[in-house]
């Protein structure tokens, strides 16, 4: 089994993410091979709270390009937790 560490690489904090914090939703960044499962487990054992749902977005590699020389961006594979209504993570409040 893998460690929580592994599952959950760091916290996605961008403006709709924050939206989503009002909501009861938290945004990782999680492993390439991950699953909704997993996912769970690392975010109840890791700050002690009831997750009712999991959505994964799986990202594509970006294609980019500086001057003559072309590459591909990572690909981020995205978790998208939903917590138990009246609980929250603290590393997203500000």
């Amino acid at each position: 089994m893998k460690s929580v560490y592994e599952v959950l690489r760091n916290p996605i904090v961008t403006e709709k993410s924050m939206k989503l914090v009002e909501s009861g939703k938290y945004t990782f960044e999680v492993s390439q091979d991950v699953n909704k499962i997993e996912v769970k487990e690392a975010v109840k054992q890791l700050f002690n709270v009831d997750v009712l749902k999991v959505n994964i977005i799986n990202g594509k590699a970006k294609k980019k390009r500086v001057g003559s020389h072309q590459g591909y961006k990572a690909k981020v594979k995205k978790a998208i937790v939903t917590i138990k209504v009246g609980q929250s993570i603290d590393i997203f409040e500000i």
